[in-house]
């Protein structure tokens, strides 16, 4: 089950937060510097860290998951946010350079049916990367945080996942090496943790960011399906059974 969206915001506007968006961030920017002219696909819950590939990125979406919820992205500008189910993703194939999953795989009702959508989607070289609460990471112990809510991940299951759905993995970042706590001297000495942790304990940091690229020189099995699910909205009108039968006669 997602976190609710509510949730994440109100998560994410606290100054716990912010200072894991801050740092997972700076992992991000050791994997993405930037993305000249490019078209990137954040899935999940990815607005804190969308901003800053937007000015160089030639399209960004928000693709919010439907058992999540979504809300409005860029303030203040036209929304590129879109309702999505992870494994029908409405975009058409290989028209996508980037995608960034945050708060995303650990919650997907079947990962490799979820990654197998996001290689689709990608194009030729395109490259992925997932951002997942680490198993032996003490973030992933407590559920007042986002990262302690779905299945998290080793660095193993998830360069085992990676392969079997199509994808080469390469780099791997860390980052929330410093304890969930919001006591006021853990935002003093965050900083110096996040800086020990990278060089004297890496596999046990909160998060785990690996970059993919998507392989093209195997095939991927094509399932049919047997329907396909559609929104209806909570709040549209329904007919009752007698007022159907009466239609009916």
């Amino acid at each position: 089950m997602h976190t609710d969206i509510v949730d994440l915001r109100e998560f994410y506007h606290s100054k716990l937060g912010m200072q894991a968006s801050h740092a997972i961030s700076m992992a991000l920017s050791s994997l993405w510097a930037n993305l000249p002219g490019e078209r990137l696909v954040g899935l999940g819950y990815t607005v804190p860290y969308l901003d800053r590939f937007g000015p160089d990125a030639e399209r960004v979406f928000a693709f919010m998951p439907a058992g999540q919820g979504a809300v409005n992205w860029p303030i203040g500008k036209p929304s590129s946010t879109v309702l999505v189910f992870e494994e029908e993703l409405p975009l058409p194939d290989a028209s996508i350079d980037r995608v960034l999953m945050v708060h995303s795989l650990e919650f997907a009702e079947d990962p490799r049916e979820s990654l197998k959508e996001v290689w689709r989607i990608l194009a030729p070289g395109g490259r992925l990367v997932i951002v997942a609460p680490n198993r032996r990471g003490v973030w992933a112990r407590f559920e007042h945080t986002p990262f302690g809510a779905g299945r998290p991940y080793s660095r193993g299951q998830m360069t085992r996942l990676l392969r079997e759905t199509n994808f080469t993995p390469g780099a791997i970042s860390e980052a929330l090496f410093f304890p969930p706590s919001t006591m006021p001297v853990m935002r003093n000495i965050r900083m110096g943790f996040e800086r020990m942790g990278r060089r004297l304990w890496p596999v046990f940091s909160g998060v785990i960011a690996v970059e993919a690229q998507k392989r093209l020189y195997q095939g991927l099995p094509v399932a049919a399906r047997s329907s396909r699910r559609v929104f209806v909205p909570v709040l549209s009108p329904q007919p009752t059974r007698a007022l159907r039968s009466r239609v009916s006669r």
